[in-house]
């Protein structure tokens, strides 16, 4: 294996660009319009890589999926290298595990980003 990315199914996609480009610094490296809105993104930082598709586009292009795309639920954990960056830049509102430090080592803390996905954001003590 050389890479794993998720794909996350979201209602619609310009909610969450908020959060993981404007607070988290992610760029959008790929976009491909559903109509007047967007079906599709992929998301990068670094060697950080996250797609994010519409319940609707996903849909269209596995049909015989669609009942599973949105009985899914999702949970990210992301090490980052230092989360006292990362915390301010999350929505006081959205978070859904306070600040911690874990029995095996780690601070965390989690958010619920629009999309409704929970992202748990940790680095290592």
């Amino acid at each position: 294996m050389t890479k794993l990315t998720p794909v996350l199914y979201v209602e619609a996609i310009e909610p969450c660009l908020g959060f993981w480009v404007d607070r988290l610094g992610f760029e959008k490296t790929v976009e491909v319009p559903e109509g007047s809105r967007l079906g599709f993104v992929i998301l990068v930082k670094d060697k950080a890589e996250v797609m994010l598709q519409t319940y609707e586009s996903g849909e269209k292009d596995i049909p015989a999926l669609a009942q599973d795309f949105r009985k899914s639920a999702n949970y990210l954990f992301v090490e980052v290298s230092n989360l006292d960056e990362i915390a301010p830049k999350l929505d006081k509102a959205s978070i859904v595990m306070p600040m911690r430090t874990t029995f095996y080592g780690m601070r965390e803390i989690a958010a619920r980003e629009p999309g409704g996905h929970v992202v748990c954001f940790a680095q290592k003590q």
